[in-house]
């Protein structure tokens, strides 16, 4: 990726790079790095001068030497050409040879719990499990909010793989209601994938809820589905596919009022992408209507009820994304009065929200002071929404790059690394 230095007075990519790892200066970056490329090559003469470092952080920052990207790259995680360096034709990453086995590995490590082969021995499955699945799964849904997607996703896999592996077997209204947890399971997993970033692993799982949903033979369920795929569709800025996805849900008068609420929310996101505010707020005024009516006992899906202010975050996110600065930030002001600590990652989400809404509205000082927070609760959740917020935050202060609040968000966004 060759930087866009046209116009700028320094290399913004490899400064920030030194501010997360606490390099504060070009004098301390260079010892630190000489240091760290004497051990790592085993060799007492490599060294880079200050003055070498203040021409990598210039307009023209050039390219290193081989042996100096290596050491660039195990110090700061990131090769040359994502720290704002110039690269030179025929470069090819060292680690370019490995990644057709990691992409294997992972794409094994995700479908693994959901493709077990079979047949499989039968065994006995009592009705009762369908109640025992239900209720862990609420604590998922309360473990999510608190933990964030790494740390469950290797649990859920497991016990989708148990559930899986029990429907097989059961018969009648078990198998049924097997079915219908395993697609909520399955939602969940692929939810946990979503915000970590995956949206390959997501989509997958999304087309495993739809398939399980399809079996069942479930209104709501099939519903319920096709808004999950409308979420992903929405992350990866196909605004007509959400638009379709959330028709489609919408088709059956038959479903609950909760599936409704979530189908118009998300089409709302759909015409965000679209550009088409008048369908936004026709959409999220029609769900606030129907939100009172939201009284199922189905175990899934329960955002609506649960989250704090839910339609006016998803008005104030079309907003942001509509570029309407000014009213998005007056939105997210009033949801984060209601929101809870508790809801620690969501909070962190919307105050990233927030603060690109403020930098829209021409307000940099108060977007960083947000910032700050955010980075924080970034670090610590390892949510792939939160950095992809930042990263938002930061196309839209980039006119202040060079002004001091735009060296103050550097800062701010310093611990933020690539992978948290």
């Amino acid at each position: 990726m060759t930087p866009h230095t046209g116009g700028m007075s320094r290399n913004d990519a490899l400064r920030a790079a030194r501010l997360r790892v606490g390099w504060r200066s070009a004098e301390a970056a260079a010892g630190a790095l000489t240091a760290h490329g004497q051990r790592l090559l085993d060799d007492r003469h490599f060294a880079v001068s200050p003055r070498t470092w203040r021409r990598w952080e210039g307009p023209r920052p050039g390219w290193p030497s081989d042996e100096t990207a290596l050491v660039l790259h195990d110090a700061l995680g990131r090769w040359p050409e994502d720290l704002g360096f110039t690269t030179p034709p025929g470069w090819i990453r060292p680690e370019h040879h490995e990644e057709t086995t990691v992409q294997q590995q992972s794409l094994l490590a995700v479908t693994a719990p959901a493709l077990v082969p079979g047949p499989l021995a039968p065994q006995q499955v009592d009705p009762a499990l369908v109640d025992y699945f239900q209720a862990q799964l609420e604590g998922h849904y309360r473990a999510d909010m608190l933990l964030g997607p790494h740390d469950l996703i290797g649990t859920l896999g497991p016990q989708y793989q148990l559930i899986d592996k029990l429907t097989r077997s059961a018969t009648g209204d078990t198998r049924r209601g097997l079915l219908r947890v395993g697609a909520a399971y399955a939602a969940l997993v692929g939810w946990l994938y979503q915000d970590a970033g995956d949206l390959s692993a997501a989509t997958f799982w999304r087309g495993i809820t739809q398939e399980i949903a399809l079996r069942a033979r479930d209104p709501h369920l099939i519903g319920y589905a096709m808004v999950n795929s409308a979420q992903v569709r929405t992350d990866l800025g196909d605004g007509a596919s959400v638009i379709d996805l959330c028709e489609a849900a919408l088709d059956d008068d038959k479903v609950v009022p909760k599936i409704r609420v979530m189908a118009m929310q998300q089409q709302a996101h759909g015409a965000s992408l679209l550009r088409d505010r008048a369908a936004v707020d026709r959409l999220i005024d029609a769900a606030d209507q129907l939100l009172p009516r939201v009284d199922d006992d189905l175990p899934w899906g329960n955002a609506c009820r649960r989250t704090p202010g839910y339609l006016e975050v998803q008005r104030a996110t079309c907003y942001g994304r509509l570029g309407l600065g000014t009213e998005a930030s007056a939105l997210w002001q009033q949801v984060l009065a209601v929101v809870p600590a508790t809801a620690r990652r969501d909070r962190g989400v919307y105050m990233a929200r927030h603060a690109t809404a403020a930098a829209t509205a021409r307000e940099p000082e108060q977007a960083v002071e947000i910032a700050r927070e955010v980075a924080t609760i970034a670090v610590e959740t390892g949510s792939a929404r939160m950095r992809r917020e930042l990263e938002a935050l930061e196309r839209v202060m980039r006119p202040w790059h060079d002004a001091p609040v735009g060296r103050d968000l550097a800062e701010a966004l310093a611990p933020v690394t690539e992978g948290t």
